[in-house]
């Protein structure tokens, strides 16, 4: 249900792309919306043929449309976040920058968070304990804003909960994980 924000994330995202001179796709996953999403991202697709719309009929949560997306996503990179404007498209170069320092996959740390201070005690709790028993140091493992090689999502078994995990999996995989500070929006 992000009918409002599709048309200024798919904006945001073709001005980062077309700066940095890529090659790149949009996959959307619209998750059982309710609202207008689908024929706003089929909208898209009419005047831009990279734009992709996975469709689910139903909500199947978050695990299940990364995997989607990691299964149809071509590229040698694959970013993924959420459609409702907190993660911001800008970051995808400073992303992609650190990811070439010889990581397999940046997570986004929201250090400046505007959420309620229910969410953000509850995330720093949990991902202090994911730290601890993990055995990688992250900040922030649920940020949704991340960048991956390809090599990562094709080894990613991504199902139930899974998606709040994806850097300790990859890590655990042998790959190498790290975050970056990320700007988060209201």
């Amino acid at each position: 249900n992000e009918e409002e924000s599709l048309g200024e994330l798919y904006d945001k995202i073709t001005a980062v792309m077309r700066a940095m001179s890529a090659t790149y796709e949009i996959i959307f996953i619209d998750d059982g919306s309710i609202d207008g999403s689908a024929g706003v991202i089929e909208s898209l697709h009419e005047k831009d043929n990279r734009v992709k719309l996975i469709q689910f009929l139903h909500n199947y949560g978050k695990s299940a449309a990364l995997a989607a997306g990691f299964k149809l996503a071509a590229g040698r990179y694959v970013i993924t976040m959420d459609a409702d404007l907190q993660d911001d498209p800008e970051e995808i170069p400073k992303l992609l920058e650190k990811l070439q320092q010889g990581y397999d996959l940046v997570s986004g740390w929201k250090k400046v968070r505007h959420d309620p201070i229910s969410k953000r005690w509850a995330s720093k709790v949990y991902n202090y304990f994911t730290s601890l028993f993990s055995g990688i140091r992250l900040h922030d493992f649920n940020c949704g804003l991340k960048i991956y090689r390809r090599e990562v999502v094709r080894t990613l078994r991504v199902y139930g909960e899974m998606h709040r995990y994806l850097p300790v999996i990859a890590f655990r995989n042998g790959f190498r994980v790290t975050e970056l500070p990320v700007r988060h929006h209201a």
